[in-house]
């Protein structure tokens, strides 16, 4: 076994994999960029070495400091991760010249399925279904758009060497070809450096399933069963489970002997991921294989009750695989919700920021009650994360804050595990989905597991926070933003009570207004200062508050008869409420800054999220109309198009392309009906 390893990666994956090697004796040596100098991968680490700037392409993309880092700290081994360069042939290969094992696929599996067009070839002759399409190496823009008319619109342009859903564009007409080919290349090259593509037919409400291979060599190859990742948003996978439902033991036996046969076609060694795509009438497609570990893994951790990542270094250093095919079962049914710093009320664009606050559901360490063969119980609750409170979110790398992974003992079980534990998962400081999965994973059509790649889209309106239906706040909430600011200010005031006027009045009670403002708008609320407490006034509802005790973030209160509990966080002049599952963020209002921020938006457009400017569409004096593109921005390699919120007159564009922009930076000074920024 290996006594030092490497781990060529950051964040969550850094995490889990230093957790196995720790448990298994193994020393772990973490890399980091100047972004992540702090992190908790470094910390979690036995050594750590810096391999440069924040970007990645001068960091963690640098195969040769990641070189120079293993002969430094004289590791015998180097796990890749998932991303960077867990699929770079040259890296494995200049990792076996040195004599460094790579904890992954020979380079010549890569090499095979490194490629979208030429893994589809090879799974063509080896007669495994395929997506009509064009995988071929001629890329000329005609040509390109000849294939497409040719396969029938819809059709999707997706990067060769691509993952992550980045570099793919659904095209439903001629006339978006050429523009969405671009918007594809320029993202192929900037996440992958190769900006080849493939074309397919489109499948309309399409499942995501994908099924899970090990290989060693000594000739042994096993299907860990399927795991389901039709909901998506961006072409990226949201939440992820196992087993897929609606799965027929015929379908899964199927799809498990194609997966195998496709990973001994190439001489496969380790974890490896065959990804299907499956249309209504049940018949499935391969698309490709990735030749890593997938973040989606524990939910196969959970229901075989194997831990991927401890297989992954027993192969890797030469052991058998520990089971046979007839000795894998399924037990229960697993979910993953991968927590992320996005906004999805815009879009889903990703959030930078620092993270203020984080409270997280009580999870347990992910092995227990191992046998011989390494089997084990799984957690009902688990927890991947490479942040912590505190941690700064960058626009450099992928915004993911946490993946949380549940158990049950079916379906039913472990969604309603998954539906708690999004209620115990509070964060502050910057926008993230927690919210949004909470009404995803109980929205009725998930529940009944009619899942596909359309189904965000399709229950829009169920999932999207809407300020004009969202339901009032309730006085519950309200009192517990009372009980903080007033628990808070009588911790600062000094504890000398002859000092303080506050609260006292001659011959009467003293009486306080406190105006609050959330999403749905204003909530005015009179406190009256009493022998026991205060008395709350609201919309002719008098309640006794009483403050029976805070902690931390945690209050207990007495109101209305009532003793409640509630995570209450501040932070400056806003307040987040965290009671019964539900967050309701809260501001004390100042009416008159708001109206004037209001007008100071009006005739602006500004940046939604920090990035680069890549692509400039309009000039000063150019008649627009709503939904024209504007400007296009990268982050985190995702594009995003900045378009014409009404029909107007662009009167002056403030940065160029190339620019670096803050989040909220004016781009456009644009004169229109109706705008605002």
């Amino acid at each position: 076994m290996f006594k030092k390893v490497l781990i060529a990666n950051r964040g969550e994956i850094a995490c889990r994999v230093m957790t196995t090697a720790r448990r298994m004796g193994i020393r772990t040596v973490a890399v980091y960029s100047d972004a992540d100098a702090d992190s908790r991968h470094v910390a979690m680490a036995d050594e750590a070495v810096r391999i440069g700037p924040a970007a990645a392409n001068e960091s963690y993309l640098r195969v040769d400091r990641i070189m120079a880092a293993v002969t430094a700290t004289g590791a015998d081994s180097v796990h890749p991760g998932y991303g960077f360069l867990s699929e770079n042939e040259a890296f494995a290969r200049a990792l076996a010249a040195q004599g460094v094992t790579f904890i992954g696929p020979p380079p010549s599996a890569i090499r095979a399925m490194g490629s979208k067009s030429e893994a589809k070839k090879l799974m063509e002759r080896a007669k495994v279904p395929l997506v009509p399409g064009y995988h071929g190496d001629q890329q000329q823009q005609d040509l390109l758009l000849t294939e497409a008319n040719r396969i029938g619109y819809p059709v999707l342009i997706k990067a060769s060497a691509g993952g992550g859903g980045k570099g793919m564009r659904v095209v439903t007409k001629r006339d978006e070809f050429i523009a969405a080919l671009a918007s594809c290349r320029r993202e192929a090259k900037a996440s992958f450096d190769d900006d080849h593509v493939l074309i397919e037919k489109y499948i309309e409400r399409p499942r995501h399933i994908e099924i899970q291979v090990f290989a060693d060599r000594h000739g042994n190859a096993v299907s860990l069963f399927e795991r389901d990742c039709s909901v998506q948003r961006r072409h990226q996978k949201i939440i992820e489970e196992a087993p897929a439902p609606g799965m027929t033991a015929q379908r899964r036996r199927a799809m498990g002997e194609a997966a195998v046969a496709a990973a001994t076609a190439v001489g496969y060694e380790g974890a490896g991921t065959v990804e299907f795509i499956s249309n209504p009438a049940g018949e499935f497609f391969f698309m490709e294989m990735n030749t890593r570990l997938q973040v989606e893994h524990p939910v196969t951790e959970m229901i075989t009750g194997y831990d991927l990542v401890e297989w992954q270094l027993r192969v890797a250093s030469g052991e058998a695989l520990p089971v046979k095919q007839d000795q894998l079962e399924i037990r229960g049914h697993a979910f993953e919700a991968r927590i992320y710093a996005e906004n999805p009320d815009k879009g889903f664009l990703p959030a930078t920021g620092r993270l203020v606050h984080l409270a997280q559901p009580s999870a347990v360490e992910f092995r227990r009650n191992a046998d011989d063969n390494g089997f084990h119980d799984p957690a009902p609750v688990r927890i991947d994360a490479g942040i912590r409170a505190g941690d700064q979110i960058t626009p450099y790398y992928d915004p993911m804050i946490a993946k949380l992974i549940v158990w049950g003992e079916d379906r039913t079980h472990a969604l309603a595990r998954m539906q708690q534990a999004l209620g115990d998962f509070h964060i502050v400081g910057i926008a993230n989905n927690v919210d949004f999965l909470s009404r995803l994973v109980a929205n009725e059509a998930f529940g009944r597991g009619d899942v596909h790649t359309g189904l965000i889209e399709q229950e829009r309106e169920h999932l999207f926070a809407d300020a004009k239906d969202e339901e009032p706040v309730s006085h519950d909430v309200l009192a517990f933003a009372c009980a903080r600011i007033l628990s808070d200010e009588a911790r600062d005031r000094t504890n000398d009570p002859w000092s303080s006027a506050h609260g006292w009045r001659l011959n009467t009670n003293y009486r306080r207004a406190v105006a609050l403002t959330s999403a749905s708008g204003i909530h005015n609320v009179d406190l009256e200062y009493a022998r026991d407490g205060f008395v709350f006034h609201r919309d002719g509802v008098d309640h006794t508050l009483a403050i029976l005790a805070t902690g931390g973030s945690g209050v207990s209160i007495r109101f209305g008869g009532h003793t409640l509990t509630a995570d209450v966080v501040r932070s400056g002049e806003e307040l987040h409420v965290f009671h019964n599952g539900r967050h309701r963020a809260l501001k004390l209002a100042d009416v008159i800054a708001q109206a004037g921020a209001a007008e100071a938006e009006i005739g602006r457009l500004t940046a939604p999220m920090p990035g680069k400017l890549i692509a400039i569409h309009t000039s000063p004096g150019a008649k627009v109309e709503r939904g024209d593109a504007l400007l296009v921005m990268e982050a985190m390699k995702m594009e995003h198009t900045i378009v014409a919120p009404a029909d107007g007159v662009v009167s002056d564009v403030l940065y160029a392309v190339g620019d670096q922009v803050a989040e909220g930076a004016e781009l456009v000074r644009f004169a229109g009906t109706g705008v605002s920024g």
